[in-house]
């Protein structure tokens, strides 16, 4: 689906961050709705290094890529040498979703040099380039505010969530100082759909809790997840978001999200119809003390000055990802 009237067609298009899940979908975007583009994925890809909490440093993996015709630079964002790599390319658009994204990252230092720092780098080269930088925030940034999340009112509460604040105040600066450049964050909320397998641990509960039903078991919900509601978004929104934020009315941060929060139960129950599967659901006792129950993104602002307007229901996204859920299923994650 063609989600504005840009043509990408002869352009030159940068995606940090390009083997991951949200990377690769607009990698795939761009081929196959404008083949004469001219798409560079950027990336350090997968290794087994995993940070103190045992996951995985980078989710950036190869399957994610298989069928892609365009470059690829494997290199690492912190790398000013890597990033030197990219000096032989005159970008049009920068797509920035390169970052450390787990929350429960405590080393600060290496989130805020990844995220942060490099932020910097990339907006150096875009400026070069004269390219568009639509680059990822992230709910993050709100914390356990009450909702609905509003753009300008934010809290982070972990150092991802700080690092990506940061970013959006890098962002406001530069764009003051460069008023003809355009420059958009997107504060993605939920995210879930193809690509996101390879994210392990950090996949979103609706691949978990699917391969948990697929293997005969109930899903494992907290108590009282009927009540826990968070802004699930599909990826395919997600994309229209990316490309609809190319061309904005001003320069700024957005939310992108759905506005329509779902319960936890919601997905469970979901999956359970879509996979024709009746196990119940097992409860256990929510670990975490002040658990955020209520996430829900005002889109306001991101429908009037991007022309974004989330088409997916949950029911809809479910149902066309269960294909893949399957497909994935009991296959080696490495």
């Amino acid at each position: 689906m063609i989600h504005n009237n840009i043509d990408f067609n002869k352009k030159t298009i940068l995606i940090t961050g390009g083997s991951g899940f949200i990377g690769s979908n607009l990698a795939f975007y761009f081929q196959e709705n404008y083949p004469d583009s001219h798409v560079v994925v950027f990336d350090c890809f997968r290794s087994e290094a995993t940070f103190d909490n045992g996951n995985l440093k980078s989710f950036g993996h190869y399957n994610n890529l298989i069928g892609f015709t365009g470059d690829v630079v494997c290199g690492n964002i912190n790398s000013k040498a890597d990033l030197a790599l990219l000096d032989d390319y005159k970008f049009d658009y920068v797509f920035h979703q390169a970052a450390i994204s787990d929350t429960r990252v405590y080393d600060q230092e290496i989130v805020m040099r990844t995220n942060v720092n490099s932020f910097y780098d990339l907006l150096a080269k875009a400026k070069d380039d004269e390219a568009v930088m639509v680059y990822a925030s992230s709910a993050a940034t709100y914390g356990s505010l009450p909702s609905p999340q509003t753009v300008g009112k934010e809290n982070p509460e972990n150092t991802y969530g700080f690092s990506k604040y940061m970013m959006d105040q890098i962002a406001y600066s530069f764009s003051d100082e460069n008023p003809d450049m355009t420059i958009v964050g997107l504060k993605f909320f939920n995210v879930y759909g193809r690509g996101e397998y390879y994210k392990a641990k950090t996949s979103s509960m609706v691949i978990q809790l699917g391969h948990q039903i697929l293997s005969g078991n109930a899903p494992r919900l907290f108590e009282g997840s009927d009540q826990i509601l968070r802004d699930f978004i599909n990826i395919e929104d997600v994309v229209q978001a990316n490309i609809k934020a190319c061309n904005p009315k001003q320069n700024g941060t957005y939310n992108v999200g759905t506005g329509n929060p779902r319960s936890f139960q919601d997905i469970a129950d979901i999956l359970q119809q879509e996979l024709g599967t009746n196990l119940g659901t097992e409860y256990f006792p929510n670990p975490y003390n002040g658990y955020q129950m209520h996430t829900q993104a005002d889109i306001s602002t991101s429908q009037t000055n991007l022309g974004f307007e989330p088409v997916v229901s949950l029911e809809e996204g479910i149902k066309d990802y269960i294909p893949e859920i399957r497909r994935l299923h009991g296959t080696d994650i490495s």
